[in-house]
C-alpha cells in the first residue's frame, strides 16, 4: 500500500502542469521567493519589463529656479503615459520642417492614435493622393485643408477628385533636445 501512495504524492509527475512557453511570459519559468512585501513591487516591475524610470514629485520651474528635493513618489513607464489605446496607436518618424512652428521637427517621433476622432485644428497623419503626410486639420467653407506650420508652404486644400483619408490623430511628439 504504501508503495501506491508514496508514488503518487510530491515531486516531479510527467504531464503534469503547465506545457513550458504556454503560459503568460511565452517561455518557461522558474520559481522564485519573494518576501511578500515585496511581491507588489516584482509584479509592477514585470509588468513594466524595467521600463519604469523615477518620476519625482518636485515640478521644475520654467521661471525661476528653486531648490528641488530628491523624493521619488513613483515609477514612469512613458509607454503607459503617451499611448492610451494601445491597439491603435502608433509611432511615426517626421522628415521635414512643415510643422516646425507646432515644435514638430524632423526626426521627431509622433505618438498617433487612430481611435481619437480627429477634430478642427487637430494636427493630424494624413493620407493624400497615396502619401503620408503630418498637417493640421481645418474645414473652411465646408472644404477640408490640411494646414502646415510653417509659413514656407501653403495650405492644401483637399479636392473632391482626390484620395483622402485620416490616418489618425496625432497625440505625442517626443522631441530630442
Amino acid at each position: 500500500m504504501c508503495e501506491y501512495t508514496c508514488m503518487t504524492r510530491g515531486g516531479k509527475r510527467i504531464g503534469a502542469g503547465r506545457p513550458k512557453g504556454t503560459g503568460k511570459f511565452g517561455e518557461p519559468t522558474v520559481p522564485v521567493r519573494v518576501p511578500v512585501s515585496l511581491v507588489g513591487d516584482v509584479a509592477e516591475f514585470v509588468d513594466l519589463k524595467g521600463r519604469g524610470l523615477p518620476l519625482y514629485s518636485s515640478m521644475v520651474r520654467a521661471g525661476m529656479p528653486t531648490m528641488a528635493d530628491d523624493h521619488s513618489d513613483e515609477r514612469l513607464d512613458l509607454h503607459k503615459y503617451v499611448v492610451h489605446h494601445p491597439d491603435s496607436t502608433f509611432f511615426v518618424r517626421v522628415q521635414g520642417d512643415s510643422m516646425i512652428n507646432a515644435s514638430i521637427h524632423e526626426g521627431d517621433i509622433l505618438v498617433v492614435d487612430r481611435s481619437v476622432e480627429p477634430r478642427e485644428n487637430s494636427i493630424v497623419i494624413a493620407v493624400l493622393d497615396g502619401d503620408l503626410t503630418v498637417k493640421r486639420l481645418r474645414r473652411k467653407n465646408g472644404q477640408v485643408e490640411l494646414v502646415p506650420e510653417n509659413d514656407r508652404y501653403p495650405v492644401i486644400k483637399v479636392g473632391p477628385e482626390q484620395s483622402f483619408r485620416i490616418w489618425g490623430t496625432v497625440t505625442t511628439v517626443v522631441h530630442r533636445v
